[in-house]
């Protein structure tokens, strides 16, 4: 597939002004384009490994994968440049050479749990499994954060009230290391996300009501994560006292059971005695079932 310069600057209304005014050359633009083509099954087999292992997870609910396309990778290279000389000077470049270090999302995959405390465990999985060169934590303004602030890392607040866990992490689908994108939520948080993200990306600006509804829906969507945590929670305790109630009667069974085996080889009572004892331990179990 060709990158068609015209037809690229229109799609994505970049003039080439704005290619000459930031000193970025064409010629490397079709180089990074032709260079992730070129590796792009094998980006694709990373993705889908990093995904297979994660499935692996007992708390994990289900894993999506992505490898970006390539013409948003080509805009997003354009549109970064700015911000990368102000980073490292006003010399630098995009080229085929650094695109795979500067551009951290070429490799997405994005995980899914159904409670919010699952997200913990699949922390301490991903921290052990990849290095992590980055991690953020996207909150809502007012949400709890002091389980990321315990570990370090980094919380940022959205605006549109956009919740995930965001890892960098090193991948390696060929000799050269890449920057895969692990994206970590709710299954609450991923419905809101998706729509939010739909919305956005379909008007070129939001009307005020329907803000006002995503905000409503985000709300709505922390409250249950909230409730499905409390109603996991009491699961567990009543799975908790069931446990210990069918603990207390086995003893109890064992005892009666060891009981009528001392009647039964008593030999200081007659067979009425034996008889008589026998029938009322078996009266009381039968009270009891």
């Amino acid at each position: 597939m060709m990158l068609r310069k015209e037809e690229f600057l229109s799609n994505h209304n970049i003039s080439e002004e704005f290619l000459i005014e930031n000193n970025i050359k064409w010629n490397d633009l079709i180089e990074i384009y032709n260079d992730f083509n070129k590796y792009r099954k094998s980006y694709e087999t990373q993705a889908e490994l990093i995904a297979t292992i994660l499935r692996g997870h007992k708390k994990v609910h289900s894993v999506k994968t992505r490898v970006k396309d390539e013409e948003h990778l080509i805009e997003k290279v354009i549109r970064k440049t700015e911000n990368r000389r102000k980073k490292y000077g006003n010399n630098f470049n995009f080229t085929v050479d650094n695109y795979k270090d500067e551009i951290t999302d070429l490799l997405g995959i994005r995980v899914i749990h159904i409670f919010k405390e699952d997200w913990e465990e699949i922390h301490d999985f991903i921290s052990i499994m990849w290095n992590v060169d980055e991690i953020v934590a996207n909150i809502r303004e007012g949400d709890n954060t002091k389980k990321f602030e315990e570990l370090g890392i980094e919380v940022c607040s959205r605006l549109s009230g956009y919740r995930s866990v965001h890892y960098l992490v090193e991948s390696y689908p060929t000799t050269k290391k890449i920057i895969s994108e692990i994206q970590v939520r709710t299954i609450f948080e991923e419905g809101y996300g998706e729509i939010d993200h739909q919305l956005r990306y379909s008007l070129n600006e939001i009307p005020e009501i329907l803000e006002q509804n995503l905000m409503l829906l985000n709300r709505i969507a922390g409250s249950s994560d909230e409730m499905a945590s409390l109603i996991n929670m009491l699961s567990k305790s009543f799975d908790e006292i069931k446990l210990k109630h069918d603990k207390s009667i086995n003893v109890k069974d064992e005892k009666i059971i060891s009981l009528k085996f001392k009647i039964e080889n008593n030999k200081t009572l007659d067979s009425f005695e034996k008889e008589d004892l026998l029938k009322e331990i078996e009266d009381i179990l039968n009270k009891k079932n």
